[in-house]
């Protein structure tokens, strides 16, 4: 069985690089033998976590894409950096997504998947503050992240007007990096 990688960005903006990259990514995991699921945050509207809400009742949204997480084994994060750090959304996705229900696995949308970080930005960094935060806390609710990670710097310079990346060293180091996520996630799910 195929493995299947869940794609998206933390991002809200239509024209977000990073949705770019994701939107690159998914057709690289589909290149690996992967199914690939693209996903925008901006079709979650999600309120902020809030345990007094829960209590009120989980919004249907938030169940609906934690099981979007639960039906995947594997994810591409590509996550901006704002003030050296992850943003509001993804963290607030991450939140609302790690709440376990009643008789259900703790961090069930998480425990035991595999994920690579990927970054763009305009700044020279490319996002790699971010992504450290990113690790941080992907690692501590179970994920197996893999080793290596992109970051495209000056990011507004980086795409064609197709958006495609200009430069196919680039394209090939990502392409690279799913593959190995594909490969690595596949033997896991298999027990080797």
């Amino acid at each position: 069985m195929a493995v299947k990688v869940l794609v998206f960005a933390g991002s809200l903006r239509r024209d977000s690089f990073n949705k770019k990259l994701a939107r690159l990514v998914a057709k690289d995991a589909v290149k690996a033998g992967a199914e690939a699921t693209f996903i925008d945050l901006a079709d979650f509207p999600l309120p902020i976590f809030d345990e007094d809400v829960e209590k009120a009742g989980t919004p249907e949204i938030a169940l609906r894409l934690k099981k979007i997480f639960i039906d995947h084994d594997a994810l591409v994060i590509c996550s901006p950096e704002y003030n050296s750090s992850i943003t509001a959304v993804l963290k607030n996705t991450i939140d609302w997504v790690s709440r376990s229900a009643p008789g259900e696995q703790s961090l069930a949308a998480f425990h035991g998947k595999t994920a690579l970080l990927l970054a763009a930005s305009p700044g020279a960094l490319g996002g790699l503050r971010g992504l450290v935060h990113l690790r941080s806390i992907l690692g501590n609710i179970g994920v197996t992240l893999l080793p290596g990670q992109y970051a495209i710097s000056t990011a507004h310079t980086a795409f064609d007007e197709k958006g495609e990346l200009k430069d196919t060293k680039v394209a090939a180091s990502i392409g690279n990096l799913v593959q190995q996520l594909v490969s690595v996630t596949s033997k896991l799910k298999s027990g080797g």
